[in-house]
């Protein structure tokens, strides 16, 4: 089961699953949200749009249920989060996963918008997308904007897409910290290099996304399981060194790493080293010891800017040390 590709003209309908963006950060909301109207997008806000309940945009039910209307609107063929936070996971019971089964859209987002991506993906078996956010990604300035959105139109739109389809690397990228409220300008340009950590190829389903948040629903109904040979990917932001320990250890202790295929890990956002000098990769190496499957390290799936899309549920091949990610499948009709 796959959704319909999209063309400018359809409307993307955008649900605040977490963090109340649109009201604490309006100017920054309302950028992305012309930035799709100029490319031609009807954006939808959702019920949740200006309203906040302190940390969060509402209640679990509210949130839930914001995200069902979305689902049910015909007008509707993508729904896009407007930015990640921290409890995505609490919406999971209430989503009407049967109803997707037969009327499948497009579900996009990122950070800890992975709660809903891969419990959609394990409920229903649809592909979904680990990409841009209406006001984190699509409220960004040029030229990162303008990268975010030539990938997400690639993979998403109704040009067609080349299958086999190389993902390229942006020429630069940013994590410069502008506050949001008052940015006027676009962020320091940083060369770009993803990194062969473990040399190899390897061919896979690609599953994955924030770590952090999975492990706020990991060994549920809600996270797909973990089979032998998948391509893992794995990004996260503003964390430090010894809570990334922390995290890839768990993944060691479960005996994902005895199933994988290959593993993409994304740039770290803002990474704080503790004072040790350890990029994330070297503590992955520590944790994994002596690694027996492909890893490709600062790929720009992630928080960083800007940020490829990339389909979860969907064959691909990883060569690490060609630096290549090939999508293998089509992840819609």
């Amino acid at each position: 089961m796959k959704a319909a590709r999209i063309q400018p003209g359809d409307g993307i309908g955008v649900f605040s699953s977490s963090s109340p963006i649109s009201s604490t950060v309006p100017v920054r909301y309302e950028r992305g949200k012309q930035y799709l109207q100029k490319k031609g997008f009807r954006v939808i806000d959702g019920d949740l749009y200006g309203k906040s309940d302190f940390y969060r945009s509402g209640s679990i039910r509210d949130r839930a249920e914001e995200v069902n209307h979305l689902l049910y609107r015909d007008d509707v063929k993508v729904l896009m989060a407007a930015i990640g936070g921290n409890n995505t996971n609490s919406i999971l019971p209430y989503i009407d996963y049967e109803y997707l089964k037969q009327h499948p859209k497009i579900i996009i987002g990122y950070s800890d918008t992975t709660a809903l991506l891969l419990a959609v993906y394990a409920k229903t078996g649809m592909p979904v997308f680990y990409g841009p956010a209406l006001a984190s990604s699509f409220g960004e300035f040029p030229p990162f904007v303008d990268s975010t959105f030539s990938s997400f139109e690639t993979i998403l739109c109704a040009n067609g897409l080349a299958i086999p389809y190389s993902y390229s690397m942006p020429e630069f990228w940013t994590e410069e910290f502008i506050n949001w409220s008052t940015q006027d300008r676009s962020k320091e340009k940083n060369k770009n290099q993803w990194l062969c950590i473990q040399p190899g190829i390897a061919e896979g389903r690609l599953i994955g996304g924030n770590l952090n948040t999975m492990e706020g629903f990991f060994g549920t109904e809600y996270m797909p399981e973990i089979r032998q040979g998948d391509i893992l990917l794995l990004e996260d932001s503003l964390k430090d060194a010894c809570t990334i320990e922390r995290s890839f250890s768990l993944l060691k202790l479960v005996d994902v790493f005895e199933k994988i295929g290959g593993l993409i890990l994304g740039k770290h956002e803002k990474f704080d080293d503790n004072g040790t000098g350890r990029a994330p990769y070297e503590i992955l190496l520590e944790v994994l010891g002596k690694p027996d499957f492909p890893i490709l390290a600062q790929f720009d799936c992630c928080h960083t800017h800007p940020m490829l899309t990339l389909p979860i549920g969907c064959q691909v091949r990883l060569d690490a040390e060609a630096k290549q990610v090939v999508l293998l499948e089509d992840p819609l009709t």
